[in-house]
């Protein structure tokens, strides 16, 4: 999977924001300290931020403003990695096309390294567009801009995804009908929680729950 079939499987702007929030919360729950997943509401005004990073310099972000929505991700591995060459180069036409109205995301300083762009794969879906778009970019046969495993599980968004990829990365059995119910925006209960990490502070979770613009029951379940 490129960008081309990311662009096919991703569902539109307000799924993917519920599923982003979702995410953070999972990760959340099952490492406090260290959850792969971030959401930020409210991270520039009326913006929200959409975050992954998977520790070894592979990360995404997603922001969703009223002029729609700017996706790019970085697999600093991949064969459109802009440290292929030096000085660093993005993959031709990785940008092309991109609004104007969204135009502004690349050369954010929170989103360069070292004063450059570091991204693989780029995708928007501007305000009163009929779908996600891409940059013409194109790939020989085995050339990969690392859109299928950073972007697999937020293009899927099922429970059994979210499973598959929380027992592997945590490495630990994960409860398939509490990830199913943050996964469906549910209100958080005690029980949800619990049933994802025992040892989980329940208020801070709580706490980040309705941020994230969650219900949340609070008392203890029976």
């Amino acid at each position: 999977m490129t960008v081309h079939d990311l662009v096919a499987a991703l569902p539109g702007p307000t799924v993917l924001a519920a599923r982003s929030r979702a995410f953070a919360l999972l990760g959340s729950i099952l490492d406090a300290s260290a959850p792969m997943h971030t959401f930020v509401p409210g991270w520039r005004g009326s913006a929200d931020l959409a975050c992954m990073e998977n520790g070894s310099g592979d990360q995404y972000a997603i922001v969703f403003d009223a002029a729609g929505v700017f996706l790019h991700g970085f697999d600093h591995e991949c064969d459109a990695t802009p440290w292929r060459e030096e000085p660093r180069a993005h993959w031709p036409g990785l940008l092309d096309g991109l609004p104007a109205s969204l135009a502004h995301y690349p050369v954010d300083p929170e989103f360069q390294f070292d004063g450059f762009f570091d991204a693989t794969v780029c995708a928007w879906y501007e305000t009163g567009a009929d779908g996600w778009r891409c940059g013409p970019v194109e790939f020989g046969a085995g050339e990969s801009d690392g859109a299928e495993w950073l972007f697999d599980l937020l293009a899927d968004g099922s429970p059994g995804a979210y499973v598959e990829f929380a027992e592997d990365y945590y490495e630990r059995q994960v409860d398939p009908g509490a990830v199913a119910a943050v996964l469906a925006g549910a209100p958080l209960t005690r029980r949800t929680v619990a049933s994802l990490s025992p040892t989980a502070d329940f208020d801070a979770i709580a706490t980040q729950a309705r941020t994230l613009g969650y219900t949340v029951y609070d008392r203890p379940t029976p």
